[in-house]
């Protein structure tokens, strides 16, 4: 059992405030300029030139949240300079990832094409762009492949030959700079600032370190929303029953739902709905992207089911295929999986031609990119980052990849360890208060590299059990210590558990509002059995 240090009030601020002692608390008015990115320049006279004398312009975004974002943002503001524009999200059962091959009879006749929040390994597309005559400028954040794409500009962060300070900022950041560059240029009245209330729900979807420049713009964001007027907004007030929104607001109810729509059927109705010009579109909007959320999550929990059952618990790395599974959520499911096993996981669908698609989520210190980046020769298309990979292979080189996968993890060392890094340390009941909740809440938003602070708390009793939802699926607990009586609430959990179990639990803390009523709630991360 690992010990953990105990954590009172004051080790508490210490811990959260040392979280920002390199960039420190950054507002908008420390973000760089938008021409210490690479090519904004040349890319921003481009489209101005684009403007002045008529041409053609066509936006290429992606299917995640980042890229309907990115697509929304651009779409925004030409119409609001009442410029043409017409913009693209590939489909991703028809069309494929990013700007390719497949969407290059959607473009023909066009001058310009901007890719947002991706284009970075799109060499055989932008070849074509080229041979047709059709100027390129990418925007995107993404890792660059050996070989970059041909085109008039490309504007990524992650050049070498970049100045631009922050190397985690997402397709949405990229996508804002160059709308205010062009602002600038073209000498327009737009309030670029009102387009951060979209782009931090991309920051946070995305999941980019919510530190320096992304937490001022996620924050600056937030308050937009708390205020917003726009039709979409709106609606998702009136859907979530919210007055304000905070971080975890994004990430659990909002993303998800603006994700649905590109996970099982087409991500434009995502766009059309942020772009909503009424409250009554908007609303009929949202309900068709619900629809499209309760199906995925029907279809996520069959597929994260079958696929648990089929896990060979020996394996470092667990590697699981199935027939039809839906392509749109296996990354999902893969997080699912791995977090049940606490082991990296990979989740591959079998495909019309019989080879195999999928996504996988790491785990604890797992570099899963590299791990997979060993086994390329087995790989048809393979990309992603440390946390999260998407990938295809042959179904004949299946077996041999799942065998040098786990070589390679072995080769590297690494340890299935218990220690929770979100875990801050031991808590004792009695130090449980509002005044605790408002201190965390000080450091928010919460998200990657800025984790909402977890805490472990031993030898508690419960002193009632019952299971709450439609179908039963969660648990609400009394739990008592040293004669103090806290309420907690685990979310999807089939565990058994007995009035007086002895418990150690981790959990974090927040603030329940019920028919007026504010109480503490332990929100549960995992129970144990003493």
């Amino acid at each position: 059992m690992t010990n953990y240090q105990k954590i009172d009030y004051r080790s508490l601020e210490e811990h959260l405030y040392q979280r920002f002692d390199i960039d420190g608390f950054l507002s908008l008015k420390d973000l760089p300029s938008p021409n210490q990115l690479k090519d904004m320049e040349r890319a921003t006279e481009r489209i101005k030139k684009a403007i002045d004398s008529g041409e053609k312009i066509v936006v290429i975004g992606d299917y995640d949240v980042d890229g309907v974002i990115s697509t929304t943002i651009m779409n925004l503001f030409f119409d609001e300079i009442d410029i043409p524009l017409k913009w693209i999200i590939p489909n991703r059962f028809r069309d494929g990832y990013g700007l390719s091959p497949t969407l290059m009879p959607q473009i023909e006749g066009y001058d310009l094409v901007i890719t947002v929040d991706n284009g970075i390994s799109a060499v055989d597309a932008a070849s074509m762009c080229e041979e047709r005559g059709i100027d390129l400028i990418i925007t995107d954040h993404h890792l660059l492949p050996p070989k970059v794409p041909h085109a008039y500009a490309i504007i990524d962060q992650k050049q070498s030959s970049c100045n631009f300070p922050y190397d985690d900022i997402c397709g949405a950041q990229i996508a804002w700079y160059l709308i205010a560059s062009l602002k600038k240029s073209l000498g327009v009245d737009v309030d670029i600032k009102s387009y951060l209330q979209f782009v931090a729900i991309a920051i946070v979807a995305d999941m980019m370190p919510l530190k320096h420049i992304n937490r001022a713009m996620v924050l600056a964001g937030i308050q937009l929303l708390d205020r917003s007027s726009m039709p979409s907004i709106r609606a998702f007030k009136e859907h979530l029953d919210r007055e304000s929104f905070g971080g975890d607001d994004i990430g659990f109810q909002i993303s998800p739902i603006l994700n649905s729509a590109g996970r099982m059927d087409d991500a434009k109705y995502s766009v059309e709905f942020l772009t909503s010009t009424n409250i009554y579109d908007a609303r009929v909007r949202l309900q068709k992207l619900v629809d499209f959320n309760n199906s995925r999550k029907e279809i996520e929990h069959h597929i994260t089911q079958e696929a648990i059952e089929r896990v060979d618990s020996d394996s470092m790395v667990i590697v699981v295929e199935g027939e039809d599974w839906n392509e749109g959520v296996v990354g999902i499911v893969a997080a699912r999986v791995s977090r049940h096993f606490e082991k990296p996981a990979i989740i591959l669908t079998r495909a019309k031609d019989g080879n195999y698609k999928g996504s996988g989520r790491s785990f604890s210190e797992c570099n899963l990119f590299e791990i997979t980046s060993d086994c390329r020769e087995y790989l048809e298309k393979f990309g992603g980052h440390q946390a999260a990979i998407g990938l295809s292979l042959l179904s004949e080189n299946l077996d041999n990849f799942k065998r040098e996968l786990d070589i390679s993890y072995r080769e590297r060392h690494y340890s299935s360890i218990d220690i929770d890094p979100d875990i801050v340390g031991e808590l004792s009941f009695g130090d449980i208060s509002f005044e605790l909740v408002d201190l965390i809440s000080r450091y928010e938003p919460y998200g990657q590299e800025n984790a909402r602070p977890k805490f472990i708390s031993r030898e508690i009793k419960i002193v009632q059990v019952d299971r709450m939802g439609k179908s039963g699926e969660h648990l609400r607990f009394a739990f008592e210590s040293n004669g103090v009586i806290l309420v907690g609430v685990k979310f999807k959990s089939d565990e058994t558990f007995d009035i007086g179990d002895l418990l150690q639990i981790t959990y974090t803390i927040n603030k329940n509002e019920f028919r007026g009523r504010v109480s503490l709630q332990l929100m549960i991360d995992k129970i144990i059995k003493i």
